[in-house]
């Protein structure tokens, strides 16, 4: 049996031409850093970003338990012990690859904007935007959550173990109490100055009775999330939606009224997941698969690898080369991503054409080898409406949680959940936070006469970057990948690919090897990582160049002849486990 811990000593590392071990490049992300070696399974293997919640979805599948069923397990736990990133309180996004039909879907629990919201939702009486903050704080932010009711359309046609056991040990993790660990202590107290201590429900469960925060190591019980668990368990996303709980979530959302909510009974009554064609892009031997819209993760990573297909990434090597040219890609797809990707149950979003091999092949031959484009203009792909467009240019804020599963069976389940920013609205209702993903709308819904496609409109689900991929060669899976980090989990993803496929590294390899990210913008190179000596060549093509931390969270598992391989984030306290 394998088991991935907290402690293991660094692997070693070459990647063309650089040598190193992997605790030598590991970057200082704003949660600190945990040794990870990855590790190597026979039969299943989980990989998520806290221990407790990998060992939930390890214990599952010891017990002969499927991919899915794992997943709720995993989930539950996770808003537990990470609750700033993830939780019930939101949405998420599940590819699943069925082994025994050999079907790859997706399934969408994103949230939704209350019925009753307009275009000029986060406008002010004077035409003005509200910032960010501003926004954040309160229920104005809050959308109808998802998770519950992806779970449970996944654990229907999934599942085989029954859905009352799989919240049995977030159950008595909440009751027994569990530690605070590092991360999750530091980002209490980064969020004391962020309006979290402003909601009495949050200010009871994070800080102790004189306002400070609750520091790592200290146990922390949740008997209210118990509770909750204890009734979605027995009776199924119904009590989320329609019953008590669903009371507890309205009763929560008026209670600030400086910054209210258009959410009603009927809003929750009438949420639904949804399943979704996969969105998929050929990528040399591969087919790069993940979650098309309301998403832009699959389109966009796929549009980078698209156009990358035209340059010899494995000769070209990890160096400075590759940052630039991978970068002028990612700018090119993301100023498409801005004018063009939204919920294409309300915009008419171009899939085919943004994918098109002939469109991308145009895109690709607009970088140069040696000098930056500076800022990329927005492409018109076949089938795209012309000119009536005005791009949304708002990132996401980086919070968000991803966790990869491959069951006994062959069964797999990438999955990317969230809620938005760290600790999401800072409301609390049941033990669980409340998401603040109506702020991943445009907050201006025109420009010059044009709307946003991302604009706020009722029922709409907003415009994400999360981007659960499952890799396929020759029709079957052989990488699971995932990341949170807002707008940046698309570069995150795409490189991380990149060092797999063309490289020839293994996840934690991967994963370790420092970020490079545009979104057409600066070039961000991650601290404390090789690629922060890459800063003046870069600048002498041009890019404007920040080294910084960039915290990411990725999760991947390659599937090999018999053998599977995984990796954890050493920026997060992930862990790998499998036998």
């Amino acid at each position: 049996m394998f088991k991935n811990t907290l402690c293991i000593a660094a692997v070693s590392l070459t990647i063309v031409g650089f040598s190193a071990r992997a605790s030598d490049i590991q970057p200082e992300g704003s949660s600190g850093l945990t040794a990870q070696s990855g590790g190597t399974a026979e039969h299943f293997m989980v990989a998520a970003a806290n221990p407790h919640a990998t060992g939930a979805g390890y214990k599952v599948l010891k017990a002969g338990g499927g991919a899915i069923d794992a997943a709720v397990a995993v989930q539950m736990v996770l808003n537990l012990v990470e609750p700033q990133s993830s939780g019930i309180g939101g949405g998420a996004f599940l590819v699943y690859w069925d082994a025994a039909t050999g079907k790859l879907t997706t399934y969408d629990g994103r949230e939704t904007a209350p019925a009753a919201a307009d275009p000029d939702y986060f406008l002010k009486p004077d035409g003005s935007k509200k910032g960010f903050w501003e926004a954040v704080n309160g229920a104005g932010s809050v959308g109808v959550p998802g998770t519950v009711a992806l779970l449970q359309t996944a654990h229907r046609a999934h599942g085989t173990v029954p859905w009352k056991d799989l919240f049995q040990p977030a159950i008595r993790m909440a009751r027994d109490g569990f530690e605070i660990s590092p991360r999750l202590g530091g980002a209490i107290a980064a969020a004391a100055g962020r309006g979290l201590p402003d909601q009495p429900a949050a200010r009871d469960y994070f800080f102790t009775p004189h306002g400070v925060a609750k520091a790592p190591g200290s146990t922390l019980k949740n008997p209210a999330f118990a509770d909750t668990l204890e009734a979605v368990s027995s009776g199924g996303a119904s009590v989320f939606y329609k019953g008590a709980i669903a009371d507890q979530i309205l009763a929560a959302l008026v209670t600030t009224p400086d910054n209210p909510s258009l959410m009603t009974a009927a809003d929750l009554a009438g949420y639904r997941a949804v399943e979704r064609e996969p969105v998929c892009v050929t990528y040399r031997a591969y087919d790069i698969c993940g979650m098309g819209p309301p998403s832009s993760g699959a389109l966009t990573v796929g549009q980078i690898l698209g156009m990358l297909t035209h340059f010899d990434m494995k000769s070209i090597g990890y160096g400075p080369v590759a940052a630039h040219i991978f970068s002028e890609a990612s700018r090119l797809a993301f100023a498409d991503r801005a004018l063009y990707m939204a919920d294409d149950d309300f915009v008419d979003v171009p899939v085919r054409g943004l994918l098109d091999p002939h469109y991308l092949r145009a895109r690709s031959a607009l970088i140069e080898a040696e000098h930056s484009m500076a800022v990329a203009a927005p492409g018109k792909p076949p089938f795209a409406r012309k000119g009536d467009l005005f791009p949304d240019l708002q990132p996401e804020r980086a919070g968000t949680s991803h966790f990869v599963i491959v069951d006994a069976a062959g069964n797999a389940v990438s999955m990317t959940t969230t809620i938005e920013t760290g600790f999401g609205s800072r409301l609390m209702a049941g033990g669980f936070l409340l998401n603040n993903e109506m702020t991943d709308f445009s907050f201006l819904p025109e420009q010059d006469g044009k709307p946003v496609a991302n604009r706020v409109e009722g029922g709409k689900r907003p415009r994400s970057s999360m981007a659960p991929t499952i890799v396929l060669k020759d029709g079957k899976p052989v990488i699971l990948i995932g990341s949170p980090g807002g707008s940046r989990i698309i570069p995150y993803v795409a490189w991380a690919l990149v060092g797999m496929i063309d490289w020839g590294m293994d996840p934690q390899q991967a994963i370790d090897m420092g970020h490079v990210s545009n979104r057409n913008g600066p070039t961000d190179l991650e601290e404390g990582t090789p690629l922060a000596r890459w800063r003046g060549a870069l600048e002498a093509r041009g890019h404007v160049v920040k080294v910084q931390s960039m915290n990411s969270g990725l999760h991947a598992i390659r599937i090999g002849d018999g053998i599977l391989t995984g990796g954890a984030d050493p920026r997060r306290e992930g862990a790998v486990m499998g036998d």
